[in-house]
């Protein structure tokens, strides 16, 4: 294929993918009011499938939100309640005991348990206990569960969204920062303002829960997640994401005062992938076959808030996650940053070299 034909293929495939998002996002606000950027993480964790975490209080919409993403998504939806007794066989499912009626004999069956889903709801995961997360984990990572010595592989897609509460953490067990690693983005809900508010006072009041219109088949869906997958993003992208994560390390060349003052540990090399990733679907969802730096820029907080441990001096300064992704995005630039003309120049040589439309270069300028 000529690079001309890769790149129209590329386009179509954008258009494609942006009108299917404009129509799961038409279709969740029906439903779901307010979130805009909410939904947008969402949706791009789920077409990566990939995993994330959402931090909010109760009564924000966040079970209601993921059943309606599964819905229209054709996804089959399952939902974990996590307890101080949850125990692992309560998720990965168990083995029991039946009489062939043939034979007579006796032999194990195993029962699949709530994991086997689509899209599954793990609610406040920090209140299971260390055992059960790992049976989570487990799951999450090897897309397979485990009994009694038994591998069972999870049906593709698979896609974990944990709920953590902010509030009430007596009897909790947060996750390790291994753990939380694995999950993609931690999406943090705040409360509506007035407007919205108002809204779901008045859409709730009514007490109707109008049907929604499926938006994907189960095909539609793995073939919009495996084009993004194999989407290309441009080397100096890359080199931007890996800069990003390489100066939330203390101990680097290239992070600023503020991280080596405030920051114990900085992100892995997951969270480059994860900015790479979640970029790459944010552009399609844009209706861009390629991803741009603002794309980084924007799921950066989504991305590094759980992956980095601050110091104590943080918590004595009230110096948050927030405070130190904008100190890292305000200190690493990117190839036309600022205003000056050698760096615009540069710019414009770098997304020509892309082959990119005189539109997109203009919207990206």
């Amino acid at each position: 294929m000529t690079p001309t034909a890769a790149l129209d293929r590329d386009r179509a495939t954008a258009a494609h993918i942006y009108q299917t998002g404009e129509q799961l996002r038409g279709e969740a606000a029906r439903r779901i009011v307010g979130l805009d950027d909410v939904v947008e993480q969402v949706l791009i964790t789920a077409l990566t499938q990939s995993h994330a975490l959402l931090e909010g209080v109760p009564g924000l919409a966040k079970t209601l939100l993921l059943s309606t993403v599964a819905e229209l998504m054709d996804l089959s939806f399952s939902r974990i309640q996590f307890t101080p007794d949850l125990m692992p066989s309560d998720i990965t499912g168990s083995e029991y005991l039946i009489e062939d009626q043939t034979t007579g004999e006796r032999v194990f069956k195993f029962a699949e348990g709530p994991i086997f889903a689509n899209l599954v709801l793990a609610d406040e995961v920090n209140r299971a206990p260390p055992k059960t997360q790992a049976a989570l984990m487990e799951a999450m990572e090897e897309r397979q569960v485990t009994s009694l010595g038994v591998s069972r592989a999870l049906e593709e897609p698979f896609v974990v969204l944990a709920t953590q509460n902010p509030i009430e953490q007596e009897g909790t067990y947060p996750l390790p920062a291994a753990q939380s690693d694995r999950f993609l983005f931690k999406i943090r809900l705040d409360y509506p303002d007035y407007e919205d508010e108002a809204r779901i006072a008045r859409l709730t009041a009514r007490g109707v829960d109008e049907p929604l219109k499926r938006v994907l088949t189960r095909d539609d869906y793995l073939e919009i997640s495996h084009a993004i997958q194999s989407a290309e993003a441009s080397p100096a992208l890359v080199r931007y994401a890996v800069e990003l994560a390489q100066a939330s390390r203390p101990q680097s060349k290239l992070s600023p005062p503020m991280i080596k003052e405030y920051v114990e540990w900085g992100v892995g090399p997951r969270a480059a992938q994860a900015l790479i990733v979640g970029a790459k679907a944010r552009a399609f969802l844009r209706g861009r076959s390629r991803p741009e730096f603002e794309d980084v820029r924007a799921l950066a907080p989504a991305v590094f808030r759980h992956r980095m441990v601050l110091s104590y001096a943080a918590e004595a300064d009230d110096v948050n996650e927030e405070r130190i992704v904008q100190a890292l995005l305000e200190h690493i630039r990117y190839p036309g940053q600022g205003t000056g003309t050698r760096r615009k120049s540069l710019w414009r040589r770098v997304w020509e070299a892309l082959a990119l439309t005189p539109e997109e270069r203009r919207r990206v300028a």
